[in-house]
């Protein structure tokens, strides 16, 4: 993967698909390597030491259940806040070229409201509700 940021010592907050928690990780260290801070979803390294899957999170009335436990919607915006830009990781995933999923939307739409530069490592996708057919 190739990550680059030209201005050190940022803090950046790094939004994805829990289904790219070992490419956050791995762009998480890419960037300190550089000297930045990384900020990650909280759930990011259990997902990537195979602790949780996507399967017993996503969906249903148990998984909202956790979500809302544990805050981690609330948890990972207030990182976007605090973070200096937002990266988002958005490969392909469910058929859909360079996936942003609701979840990550939110983040990003949060980032905007904060005036806080959004990155994406992919073209946006196309054919979406939230993208303009054209």
């Amino acid at each position: 993967m190739a990550v680059f940021w030209y201005n050190k010592d940022m803090k950046i907050t790094i939004c994805a698909s829990m289904k790219f928690a070992k490419e956050m990780i791995e762009a998480k260290k890419i960037l300190e390597q550089r000297g930045h801070k990384v900020l990650l979803p909280e759930m990011a390294q259990p997902f990537a030491e195979g602790k949780f899957s996507l399967d017993n999170f996503e969906g249903g009335r148990t998984n909202a259940k956790f979500k809302k436990k544990y805050d981690l919607i609330r948890k990972h915006f207030k990182e976007v806040e605090k973070g200096d830009a937002l990266l988002v990781l958005n490969y392909d995933r469910m058929g859909i070229k360079n996936y942003i999923g609701g979840g990550t939307f939110a983040e990003m739409a949060l980032a905007y409201y904060f005036k806080k530069p959004i990155y994406l490592l992919n073209p946006i996708p196309q054919n979406l509700p939230y993208t303009r057919n054209t």
